[in-house]
């Protein structure tokens, strides 16, 4: 079907009615009073030709300098009409463009919105199997494209339309003939211009793919930075990126030399349909057909002509890239989220935790995380997960958080399905800190409060929870404290402070439900052992999973699992484990012996 993917957006064109609307209507009247000054440019020459030859009769008179004046007078204004008529024009194209082109950029920030929040309900499997260059390329790239439709091909294609029919009235109003004659090379400009457009579209869709290759290269060389320079590795990547280059640079030069011919063989074209205007114009008038002035007339008409007609190729060209750029978006929005939230209504929630013979396969890859795992946590319990990389423990916490549903089984929250409450409030409820820590490009004043609904009025203190997560004094040793902006994905902070901003930033929400995936992994000795003292104030009535490949004797855990291979292995309390001699005994003694160790230096 044609323009089917471009379908979506008509919700949009209802959306903003009056503006598209008004928009015609301004179009209309500007090219209305366009079509009126090549008819005042008629009537000026004629006005001339007519009164030459009287104006030389009465050579030697005194009565020629009269009618000069009025020659004079009567071109003056002539021109001042000519000059109204554009001023009229060009104030109708202001407005034109206040409405056509002044939608299509509420129509982009409405589509980029709708992509974006799209995006955020979409579940984790869809970010797995799905490259972030895509996404982002999909919400800029795409939307740009598609915003040309919306507003340059939507304006010149209503340009086009009222133009064409208002100069070929006019023409075919003074003389069909010499109106046939004219427009006869326009159908060969529109079909040059839109064979050279394709071309040219073509070789620009190579163009991006090299230049996202490069970007990809600089990008990849920029983050490996270390590596490049600690393996001596510069002049081998220099060489590469140059490679690169060169062939970016082969087809740019390709596209320039296709792109010389464009303006070129419009002009020949235009030059031809002008020429033939002139000299069967002449025919005319010589038949007396029609007057001098409607020769120049007409040549206004043809060149008015141009830039329509060429358009068709151009307007052609933009839509098959709205339409190939739209199938892209279309086929993102058209993603349905596993994860839906089946109630508005938002439970309080005390925090008994239940797995009943829960199993869980990735979609995406098909891997088995979790099988026939059980396990209940009354309120208040502090849970252990523990297992080799790769046992199963994060699936936990994803399936908790309803990152992902399960497989099998059923999750008790409260003896309530997990599945029947409030998704957000849910999730809201629950402090995550994630092994995978990620700060925003932001302050750490805002990275700290990111989980409040409203931050800047909670009466919450950023810097009391840091201290609970033994951050504050090295935040206070930063340049601006506080206020302090991390970069770029927390780029500024050590591995071990990112860790413990976004303790803080758990601590904050003050959660009913703690999970703590080995979130204390590049912190140091005795900065674990001061957290440690604060996470028993802090966990204190708090369901809380912490999953670790540590065992902290620091925190006394009401429950112990032994994950392997998403089973569980072993289940009890510490001193329950040791005495078993399985995996959990041996994973002790092997720390025990470390921390040992690391004491006799």
């Amino acid at each position: 079907m044609l323009m089917k993917e471009l379908q979506h957006l008509n919700k949009y064109f209802f959306r903003y009615k009056w503006h598209l609307i008004a928009g015609f209507v301004f179009v209309a009247l500007s090219n209305y009073f366009r079509v009126l000054q090549p008819q005042a440019i008629r009537q000026a020459l004629d006005l001339v030709f007519e009164n030459i030859k009287i104006y030389r009769l009465y050579d030697g008179f005194a009565a020629q300098e009269h009618m000069f004046n009025e020659i004079g007078r009567s071109l003056l204004f002539f021109a001042i009409l000519v000059l109204i008529l554009a001023l009229i024009m060009g104030i109708f194209m202001y407005y034109m463009r206040q409405t056509i082109i002044v939608m299509s950029r509420l129509i982009e920030y409405d589509l980029r919105k709708e992509v974006f929040i799209h995006y955020e309900e979409l579940h984790l499997g869809f970010f797995r199997k799905n490259m972030t260059g895509d996404l982002m390329a999909r919400i800029t790239e795409d939307v740009n494209k598609v915003r040309m439709y919306l507003g340059p091909a939507i304006l010149y294609g209503i340009n086009l339309f009222t133009l064409f029919f208002m100069v070929i009235y006019s023409m075919f109003a003074v003389n069909a003939e010499l109106s046939w004659y004219c427009l006869m090379p326009l159908p060969l400009l529109s079909l040059s211009i839109y064979f050279v457009s394709s071309v040219i579209h073509k070789k620009s869709t190579i163009i991006q793919q090299q230049l996202a290759k490069l970007n990809s290269i600089a990008q990849e060389v920029f983050n490996g930075i270390r590596v490049i320079k600690s393996y001596t590795q510069e002049k081998a990547m220099d060489a590469y990126f140059a490679e690169e280059c060169e062939e970016y640079k082969d087809k740019s030069l390709t596209l320039a030399r296709i792109n010389a011919l464009f303006f070129p063989l419009m002009l020949l074209i235009i030059g031809a349909s002008t020429i033939i205007t002139i000299y069967f114009g002449g025919v005319q008038v010589y038949k007396g057909n029609i007057t001098p002035g409607n020769i120049a007339e007409f040549v206004i008409y043809v060149n008015m002509l141009t830039w329509p007609v060429t358009s068709i190729g151009w307007i052609a060209s933009i839509i098959q890239q709205a339409e190939a750029s739209q199938k892209r978006i279309n086929e993102f929005l058209q993603e349905k989220p596993d994860i839906l939230s089946t109630t508005d209504e938002k439970v309080p929630i005390k925090g008994e935790i239940e797995f009943r013979n829960v199993s869980f396969t990735y979609p995406d890859s098909g891997i088995e995380a979790l099988k026939n795992c059980s396990f209940k946590l009354t309120v208040g319990d502090k849970m252990a997960i523990i297992g080799k990389t790769g046992a199963g423990k994060t699936t936990i916490a994803d399936l908790l958080l309803r990152m992902y549903d399960p497989t099998d089984g059923v999750i008790l929250l409260d003896g309530k399905d997990l599945r029947a409450y409030n998704l957000q409030h849910l999730r809201q409820r629950i402090g995550y800190i994630p092994q995978d820590v990620f700060l925003f490009s932001d302050t750490i004043q805002n990275n700290i409060t990111f989980g409040l609904d409203q931050p800047n009025s909670s009466d919450r203190d950023a810097q009391y929870y840091a201290r609970k997560a033994a951050v504050y004094e090295d935040i206070m040793d930063l340049p601006e404290g506080f206020n302090t902006r991390v970069g770029e994905r927390g780029v500024t902070l050590s591995g071990g402070q990112k860790q413990r901003v976004s303790m803080a930033r758990a601590f904050m929400k003050d959660p009913d439900i703690f999970i703590l995936d080995d979130c204390l992994s590049a912190v140091d000795t005795s900065t674990e052992k001061q957290i440690l003292e604060y996470f028993n104030e802090m966990l204190t009535n708090h369901t809380t999973l912490v999953i670790t490949h540590r065992i902290y004797s620091f925190l006394q855990f009401d429950k112990i699992i032994v994950l392997d291979q998403g089973s569980i292995v072993e289940e009890g309390l510490h001193s329950d484990l040791i005495a078993q001699k399985g995996f959990y005994a041996k994973m002790y003694e092997r720390q025990q012996l470390r921390e040992q160790e690391s004491e006799k230096f």
